[in-house]
C-alpha cells in the first residue's frame, strides 16, 4: 500500500500536465502574456505572466465598443467631424460633415478596427469631450475589477500611460461576451454600411484572420502598435467547449493561435 501510495505521488503531477499544456509551453516563447480559460467549466487552461503590464493596442476598442452598445444609443445620428478624424491609419477615411447611425461606427470600430470610427464614438458619447468618455472607460474598467489597467484613448495608441494585463482583458471580455448585440458584431468576416445623407458606402473586413479559415472563431478583436507588438483575444466554441484566449506581444500571431485553439478544442 506504501509502495502504491508513493507511486501516485510521483505520477499525479505528469498527468496533470495535460497534451494542451505541453502545446503551450512549447510556444510561450513567442508570447509576452497570454491566459486561456474555458468558460464553460469556468477553468484556467494555461497562464503566462497574465498579470504582466503591457499595451493592449486596439482590444482597447473592446471597451469602447461595449460602452456604445451600453448607452442605449445605437441608433442615433452621429455628424463627422474634423476632430474625429484626427487618428492614424487604420481609418474608414469617413468625410467631415457624414452621418452615421452610431451601431455602423461599433461596426467599423470592432470588425476593421477602424480609428476613426472608435475616435467619433468618444467623442459623440463624450458629448464633445474624447476625455470625459476615456474617463467613463476607466470608471467601467474599475468596475469590472481590471486593477492593472489604465485608458488613456479609446483607439489604443500608445499615448502615455495606456496599459493593461491579460488577465485585465479577460475580465472585460467575459463581461462584454454577456452582451448579445456585441456577440453579434465580433463574430462578422465583413459589414456594409451607408452614409445617412450622402448614401456613401463603406465595407469594412474583418482583421481577424482566423474568422474565415476556422469555423469554431466566433471573435473577437486583434491589435497591433510598434510598441504593443500583436495581440489578440480570440473565442472558440464548438460543442460542449467554449475557450477564451488573451495574447499579448506575440510572434507569429496567428500560427502561434491557430496551434493554441486546435490544441484546446480538438
Amino acid at each position: 500500500m506504501r509502495i502504491f501510495l508513493v507511486f501516485m505521488l510521483f505520477i499525479l503531477p505528469a498527468l496533470a500536465l495535460t497534451s494542451d499544456t505541453k502545446v503551450f509551453q512549447k510556444i510561450q516563447k513567442d508570447f509576452d502574456s497570454i491566459i486561456v480559460k474555458d468558460l464553460g467549466q469556468k477553468k484556467l487552461i494555461f497562464s503566462k505572466d497574465e498579470n504582466q503590464i503591457l499595451r493592449p493596442a486596439s482590444l482597447t476598442k473592446i471597451m469602447t465598443a461595449i460602452l456604445a452598445i451600453e448607452s442605449g444609443k445605437m441608433n442615433n445620428v452621429v455628424t463627422i467631424t474634423a476632430e474625429m478624424k484626427k487618428v492614424e491609419p487604420t481609418i474608414s477615411n469617413f468625410k467631415v460633415g457624414e452621418k452615421f447611425y452610431l451601431k455602423d461606427l461599433v461596426h467599423a470600430a470592432m470588425i476593421k478596427s477602424a480609428n476613426d470610427a472608435a475616435n467619433s464614438i468618444a467623442i459623440y458619447l463624450g458629448n464633445g469631450n474624447k476625455q470625459k468618455f476615456v474617463s467613463m472607460m476607466n470608471v467601467k474598467a474599475k468596475k469590472l475589477g481590471m486593477k492593472n489597467t489604465n485608458f488613456t484613448n479609446p483607439c489604443g495608441f500608445d499615448i502615455g500611460n495606456h496599459a493593461s494585463t491579460a488577465s485585465d482583458l479577460l475580465k472585460l471580455t467575459e463581461y462584454a461576451i454577456k452582451n448579445k448585440t456585441f456577440n453579434s458584431i465580433v463574430k462578422l468576416e465583413k459589414y456594409a454600411f451607408n452614409a445617412i445623407n450622402t448614401k456613401s458606402r463603406y465595407v469594412v473586413h474583418s482583421s481577424n484572420k482566423l474568422l474565415a479559415h476556422e469555423p469554431y472563431i466566433i471573435g473577437i478583436k486583434t491589435g497591433y502598435t510598434n510598441e504593443a507588438g500583436a495581440c489578440l483575444i480570440a473565442r472558440a466554441k464548438s460543442n460542449n467547449k467554449d475557450v477564451l484566449m488573451v495574447m499579448l506581444n506575440v510572434n507569429n500571431r496567428w500560427p502561434n493561435a491557430k496551434i493554441a485553439l486546435n490544441a484546446v478544442m480538438r
